[in-house]
């Protein structure tokens, strides 16, 4: 082998090198090239996808906007409803009314932060006591849920002759609209004692006995109660339906529990279309709300006073 063949392999060899290496320079080039123009239009342009994306977040973001002004707008007007229903009965009554869902929250934030402070062997102590006293009172209500039960059995048939249950349909509890006690009088605009309950029903809504009995007295014309029906329960008990449209029983006639005895509706002194409703106990009226145990459970009778509670004006 010759010195030239030696120097020409040589520079043939160098030469493929620098192709190469220039093909390496060039590619890491345009890579580079490649992404930067790529970074520079995602930096200034969005994709199709990134595009939806973007203009889903603001559409959620202008309803979000909306209802915060609406939310707040309400909470105004609500907050604004609140003081004027305080301002009223605190010029009726002279005192704050009373507010449940408060104390209750109230006690509920004082418990949490109790909570807080205490270990967990406290609140394991503190919850098996809990649960030992959960378990005393429920044995205590089984006794008296015994003892009543056998109250109840050994009645017989006077249980069906104590009002029991609501004269109206009335399962959301919303019907109720003006309690029993003093309430302000649609026409005198004074404070005056209601000795019943008021139902805002629609007319012709049907009316039932509450228990069992005989019909006493039907005033078909009256100037104040207008369409009248008492109903004797036997055992010291009265019912009364006034501002009926109209009458389905007559005078003397035997009713059951539930049995349709009149029709609501505006007849007498009255401001709309309802029904009034009253209990007496040995001649003495009494709040009819105490006396719907029969279909109300303990959560509905709670809720039940406090809709009772809100209504200031009677409907006659």
């Amino acid at each position: 082998m010759t010195p030239k063949r030696d120097l020409e392999r040589l520079r043939r060899r160098r030469r493929r090198k620098q192709i190469a290496v220039r093909v390496t320079v060039g590619a890491l080039v345009w890579t580079g090239a490649a992404v930067l123009y790529y970074v520079a239009i995602a930096f200034f342009f969005d994709t199709p996808v990134e595009y939806r994306l973007r203009h889903s977040t603001d559409r959620l973001r202008d309803d979000y906007a909306a209802m915060s002004a609406r939310y707040d707008s309400l909470r105004v007007v609500l907050d604004n409803l609140a003081a004027r229903d305080r301002s009223v009965f605190r010029t009726l009554f002279e005192s704050d009314p009373y507010d449940l869902d408060a104390d209750y929250e109230a006690f509920r934030a004082e418990e949490y932060e109790r909570s807080l402070e205490q270990s967990s062997r406290q609140l394991l102590h503190r919850f098996r006591r809990r649960l030992d006293e959960a378990g005393q009172r429920l044995g205590r209500l089984s006794e008296s849920y015994l003892a009543m039960r056998r109250a109840v059995d050994s009645a017989g048939d006077a249980g069906r002759r104590i009002p029991a249950i609501q004269p109206v349909i009335n399962e959301q509890l919303t019907l109720l609209t003006a309690s029993y006690g003093m309430r302000i009088h649609p026409f005198y605009k004074t404070l005056q004692s209601h000795q019943g309950v008021d139902y805002a029903i629609p007319e012709g809504s049907s009316v039932f006995a509450t228990a069992d009995g005989t019909v006493k007295d039907v005033a078909r014309r009256s100037s104040t109660s207008g369409r009248t029906v008492v109903i004797d329960h036997g055992n010291g008990y009265e019912t009364t339906y006034a501002h009926l449209h109209s009458v389905q029983v007559r005078r003397g006639q035997r009713v059951r529990r539930g049995d349709i005895i009149a029709l609501s509706g505006d007849t007498g002194l009255s401001l709309a279309p309802h029904l009034h409703y009253e209990v007496r106990h040995n001649g003495i009226r009494v709040d009819p709300i105490h006396y719907f145990f029969m279909e109300l459970s303990p959560v509905e009778y709670q809720r039940i006073i406090r809709i009772a509670q809100s209504g200031l004006q009677s409907f006659d």
